[in-house]
């Protein structure tokens, strides 16, 4: 018998990875490993470019959530500039990313994760997919559909296309919104506000179903951490670091982008691409933290918009919110949130001023960008020289904070699930559902320090092996 079990490619998920299951003598789990394949290079390559290339090229990242990196990326540039964007900009730079956050929030709830959801954890393969679940509950998929193309929607009235717009820019955005685009987006919020209620009302239906995968996916104390306003409310473009403990603590309050490098450290694992930060106070890897939508939940003391807070305090009653099986709910209460807010802010008496850009030389040599990507907490730092060009990037992606919790989970299930003496595909596709619970984007997230092991090959169509270099 293999002393090893492995899962190549992880489906479902955004990105290439693989599981590695390691076995004992008498076939039980003694440790499991989450392996980030791909590798991208995108902190070195923007090295001599002028800054103001930074949003367009940092979009380039990811296609799934490329107004995230333009978020964080323009509001670093901003910190190179030295200015204050005008009022309208933050609000229509806010809008594109709660729309951002929606659509991917739609994207992994209904097309990743809900056929486990719906169908099962142990139904068939071939049917476990987003087809399966058109065909098990019609109403259900089509709803996930309507509200991904919302969200889309929005991004491309805003900027002129759903993928890579170029609308935000340092300073601002690239233009005013007009009267008429604001009301097509005011019109599309009801139908979606109502779907996802009804979204939320079906997932809290189904719990009880998964109350073994509840208790073991990604249930343990970490720290959590996302961004507040500066009256602790949830937020998702500017506002102050927060971190709190298991239990509710708050560890780091009001700390600002510039402060990142006191709280965050990164490591490297020889196994993965992808790099491990911790709270750098505690130490690795007793500073193991969470972000994304749950994170986000946990930190806030309260959620601006009436629906989701009524829906944030329903969550506080859960015994076992810290599990990662509730990122689910947590996304979808963000999307209520999400619609919520976009039209509050559209409806505001100056979102259709043209003031929405600030124009200045580089005043700074060094800036950060910090904002909440659909994933967690994304951090971008940039340092220029005398005439604009980029010396130093650090990209710290919401992916990699859930780097050792991801892993720590994928050997919870895996201990509590699998065994080597009698198999069963279910049991292999619950340690996949953990990493979707995080919903691990990992495209954005492979930026690799130091010197780590690379093995590259050239494969002829045939498969034959024509070259390899390994390091």
């Amino acid at each position: 018998m293999s002393r090893e079990i492995t899962i190549n490619p992880v489906t479902r998920i955004e990105g290439h990875g693989k599981i590695t299951i390691y076995l004992a003598d008498d076939g039980s789990v003694a440790d499991a490993k989450f392996h980030v394949t791909q590798l991208r290079g995108f902190e070195k390559f923007a090295e001599g470019r002028p800054f103001h290339e930074m949003p367009s090229l940092m979009a380039r990242i990811c296609g799934i959530c490329p107004v995230s990196h333009l978020i964080a990326s323009a509001k670093a540039c901003d910190a190179l500039l030295g200015v204050r964007i005008p009022p309208t900009a933050a609000a229509l730079r806010r809008v594109m990313n709660l729309a951002q956050i929606a659509q991917s929030h739609a994207l992994s709830f209904f097309y990743l994760s809900a056929p486990d959801l719906l169908l099962g954890m142990d139904s068939d393969p071939s049917q476990r997919n987003l087809f399966g679940m058109l065909a098990a509950n019609p109403q259900l998929a089509r709803d996930g559909v309507t509200l991904r193309q919302t969200g889309q929607q929005i991004i491309e009235i805003l900027g002129g296309k759903r993928i890579h717009p170029g609308w935000l820019v340092p300073g601002g955005v690239s233009e005013p919104l007009s009267a008429e685009k604001r009301d097509r987006i005011l019109a599309m919020l009801p139908n979606a506000i109502a779907i996802t209620q009804q979204a939320i009302h079906w997932f809290k239906s189904i719990l009880p179903r998964f109350s073994e995968e509840i208790s073991v996916f990604a249930n343990f104390p970490t720290l959590h951490m996302g961004l507040v306003d500066r009256r602790g409310n949830l937020e998702t473009y500017d506002g102050y670091l927060r971190i709190v403990d298991a239990d509710g603590n708050v560890v780091e309050d009001r700390m600002t982008p510039e402060d990142y490098l006191d709280l965050i450290e990164e490591a490297v694992e020889p196994h993965s691409f992808l790099k491990s930060p911790y709270y750098k106070p505690r130490g690795y890897t007793d500073g193991m933290l969470r972000v994304g939508p749950l994170s986000r939940l946990l930190v806030a003391d309260q959620i601006s918009t009436p629906l989701a807070n009524a829906e944030l305090q329903a969550f506080r009653q859960i015994p076992e919110r810290q599990s990662s099986f509730y990122y689910h709910l947590a996304r979808l209460i963000e999307m209520l949130y999400a619609w919520e807010e976009i039209q509050r802010v559209l409806k505001t008496s100056d979102i259709l001023s043209e003031h929405v850009r600030a124009y200045a030389e580089p005043n700074a040599f060094e800036g950060v960008g910090i904002s909440e990507a659909p994933r967690g907490t994304l951090m971008h730092h940039y340092k220029i020289d005398k005439n604009g060009l980029i010396t130093y990037v650090n990209l710290v992606i919401a992916t990699g904070h859930n780097n050792l919790a991801m892993n720590a989970g994928v050997k919870q299930v895996a201990q509590r699930f699998v065994h080597g003496d009698r198999l069963s595909e279910g049991m292999l596709n619950r340690v996949e559902a953990v990493i979707r619970t995080f919903d691990p984007c990992l495209s954005c997230s492979t930026h690799a320090i130091g010197q780590m092991p690379l093995h590259i090959q050239l494969v002829a169509p045939n498969g034959e092996v024509l070259d390899e270099i390994a390091r």
